[in-house]
């Protein structure tokens, strides 16, 4: 499964794991000098204020060292702002009507702000099934969950579904298999993207679709509409105070704080809902052949009167672009696409 789960990084003080109490590394460093300092007087024969001074300058010398060979935070960070892989995951697998099966992935680009482009082919493919299917060719950066689907018959059995990604130079593969550990529901998708209503609710996916030709062409800087309709069974029950899948990153980032926020899923989902939406859809660049900017203004619109939803596109450079549109209800997503050659 998906469901992340942060790990306790203080240490646990003298009074043992049913005493409640956290101690910093610093205090553990400062209760362990208090400890050497009586044995370091008594083997030496000191006072104990002689053999407290001595203690003290060792430590404060260590200290020091330990600054010097420490590298500073944001020199840490600046290593996977750029410069690293991208990940595939697989999220798990569906059961469908007519028993066949939904294989679900996403992935993990571990760069902060690089968008990675990886076309379809030998460095971006599946196996045993035709290389493309339906996988993104461009990366946002950090954790993208329930990204695309994957379709497999019934008599799929035990063989795995492998999606192999290479990217600066390292090669990862993620292996998609029915074992019953890893089937998911809405359920699952509710924990993981943080949206309303109640688990085991019964919600359907919302169903999108284009508005116009799926292939198109516009001339670079001409600002093109995109419409699409989108329809919902108007589940999962909408809760202001959780407002869906975007509710935390929006709330984020409409903060005044200088302190800044935890990165998790949530945080660095590309999909998501704004504040306060029961129902929207979220335009991604999902291929392209340039590296080139492609600014969605917006690239997140809520659903209006009749199920519309419309944003405009610009391209900087020609090329061929895929747009992929996600219907989000919050929990459940349904999806279209759009190509556009750019001239």
């Amino acid at each position: 499964m998906t469901t992340m789960r942060a790990s306790d990084s203080g240490f646990q003080a003298p009074g043992g794991v049913g005493s409640g109490l956290k101690t910093t590394s610093a205090e553990v460093r400062s209760q362990q000098a208090g400890a050497v300092d009586r044995v370091f007087a008594v083997r030496s024969g000191l006072s104990m204020r002689d053999a407290a001074r001595i203690a003290l300058t060792g430590i404060v010398f260590a200290f020091v060292l330990s600054l010097a060979l420490t590298p500073r935070a944001d020199a840490q960070q600046m290593r996977y702002m750029t410069g690293q892989n991208v990940v595939p995951v697989y999220e798990g697998w569906e059961r469908n009507a007519d028993g066949s099966f939904t294989m679900v992935f996403g992935y993990m680009n571990r760069n902060y702000e690089e968008e990675v482009d990886v076309p379809v082919g030998p460095d971006n493919r599946f196996e045993p099934l035709e290389a493309d299917q339906g996988q993104p060719a461009h990366f946002y950066p950090r954790r993208q969950q329930f990204m695309f689907r994957v379709r497999v018959p019934k008599d799929w059995g035990q063989k795995d579904l492998v999606w192999t990604l290479t990217s600066h130079g390292k090669t990862e593969k993620a292996f998609g298999t029915l074992t019953p550990f890893w089937e998911i529901d809405s359920s699952v998708y509710q924990q993981n993207r943080g949206g309303p209503g109640d688990l085991k609710e019964p919600d359907a996916a919302p169903s999108i679709s284009l508005v116009g030709p799926a292939q198109r062409s516009v001339k670079v800087g001409e600002p093109m509409m995109l419409e699409a309709t989108v329809s919902d069974d108007g589940l999962p029950t909408f809760k202001p105070s959780r407002s869906g899948s975007g509710s935390i990153a929006s709330a984020s980032a409409q903060s005044n704080s200088v302190i800044p926020s935890r990165q998790n899923p949530l945080t660095q989902a590309v999909v998501r809902l704004d504040r306060n939406v029961r129902l929207g859809v979220t335009w991604v660049v999902h291929r392209r052949s340039v590296p080139a900017d492609v600014t969605l203004s917006p690239m997140h619109v809520a659903v209006g009167e009749g199920g519309k939803a419309s944003t405009t596109v610009t391209f900087t450079a020609p090329g061929t672009y895929t747009l992929r549109g996600y219907a989000d209800d919050g929990i459940l997503l349904g999806s279209t696409d759009v190509t556009f050659t750019v001239r």
